[in-house]
C-alpha cells in the first residue's frame, strides 16, 4: 500500500474562538476516501482525540512543529 495522502485541518482558529473542533474533525475523518488521512494542527497535543481515534482503529503520528503547534496525522491501515 502506498503512503496515505493527508488533508490538513487547522483547529487553532476554532479553539482560539472558544469552539470545540471535534464535530468538524469527525466529519472530515468520516468523509475520507481510502488511502487518505487527516492531519489536525492544534496548539497542544490533542490527547483525548488521539485516544478516541486510536480506539476506532486509526494509526497516528505526531510532530511538534517549529511554530510551536502540534500536527497529528491520522489514517486507517
Amino acid at each position: 500500500m502506498s503512503a496515505p495522502k493527508f488533508k490538513v485541518f487547522d483547529a487553532r482558529p476554532l479553539l482560539a474562538s472558544g469552539e470545540e473542533p471535534l464535530q468538524q474533525i469527525r466529519a472530515r475523518i468520516a468523509g475520507l476516501p481510502a488511502g487518505q488521512g487527516l492531519t489536525v494542527v492544534a496548539p497542544f497535543v490533542p490527547a483525548p482525540l488521539i485516544e478516541r481515534l486510536k480506539s476506532e482503529g486509526f494509526s497516528f503520528t505526531m510532530e511538534h512543529r517549529a511554530d510551536g503547534a502540534w500536527a497529528v496525522s491520522f489514517w486507517r491501515e
